[in-house]
């Protein structure tokens, strides 16, 4: 799995505001119904972003990458 952190851009001391406001950027630069969009791009972003905002998958994440 692709660090969801660098994906989005964000430090992993990142607030929850932060990382919402780093993926709605991201998802509306490379939104697929843009002319320049990236619809591969989009989802990884929609899954990073998936990941980072539920806390169980962060936790999950973050232990995982500490390993």
């Amino acid at each position: 799995m692709k660090d969801p952190y660098s994906i989005l851009g964000v430090d992993k001391t990142s607030s929850d505001q932060e990382i919402k406001k780093a993926y709605r950027k991201l998802a509306k630069e490379n939104h697929p119904d843009k002319v320049e969009g990236n619809e591969e791009r989009f989802k990884e972003i929609a899954d990073a972003y998936d990941t980072l905002s539920n806390p169980q998958k962060k936790a999950q994440f973050d232990q995982m990458s500490n390993n």
